[in-house]
């Protein structure tokens, strides 16, 4: 049984988004190529949850693929193995992608993740996020976000910087 997460009387209202940067020594379209791809998504997973995708890469807003997770790896709901879709909330290529997830949980969380992308010098400014100020209140009472912690969003940057240089350089021409 989940049980109502309270918080003390004085507490400061928590933040609804959070954020976390990291300049990656590649193109914007480098970087957007592996964002834009279902296994992209679980080659640079820092959660441990991504387990295998299946679809397209996406093209546009409302687009979809499949995510198979195991939530077993965050320890802290017993949900253990579970699909969920991703929905392309945002895209506009080489600049964001950004997503809503529509899994187990009906009527879906809205819980948003994505990333911002500008160039830099010596290559791209990634800014990965998550927003979840669009939560249904129903849900509040009951979950603790984010779900995923920031320092897994951080990971999955340094994940994703070294997937962009395999990715762009493969091994032959190394």
């Amino acid at each position: 049984m989940i049980r109502p997460v309270t918080a003390p009387e004085d507490a400061a209202p928590a933040p609804e988004r959070i954020e976390v940067t990291r300049v990656i020594p590649a193109a914007p379209h480098e970087v957007f190529a592996v964002l834009r791809d279902p296994q992209g998504h679980v080659d640079i997973d820092a959660s441990g949850m991504l387990m295998d995708a299946e679809g397209a890469p996406v093209s546009a807003v409302g687009d979809r693929f499949l995510v198979h997770m195991d939530r077993e790896a965050l320890g802290d709901l017993p949900m253990g193995k579970y699909d969920v879709e991703v929905v392309i909330t945002a895209y506009e290529p080489d600049r964001e992608i950004a997503w809503t997830i529509e899994g187990t949980i009906r009527p879906p969380l809205r819980h948003v993740y994505g990333y911002r992308m500008e160039p830099a010098d010596g290559g791209t400014r990634v800014t990965s996020y998550c927003d979840w100020s669009d939560l249904r209140e129903d849900y509040r009472p009951f979950l603790t976000f984010p779900i995923v912690p920031e320092s897994a969003l951080k990971g999955t940057l340094g994940i994703l910087d070294r997937t962009v240089r395999r990715v762009a350089r493969p091994r032959a021409s190394r």
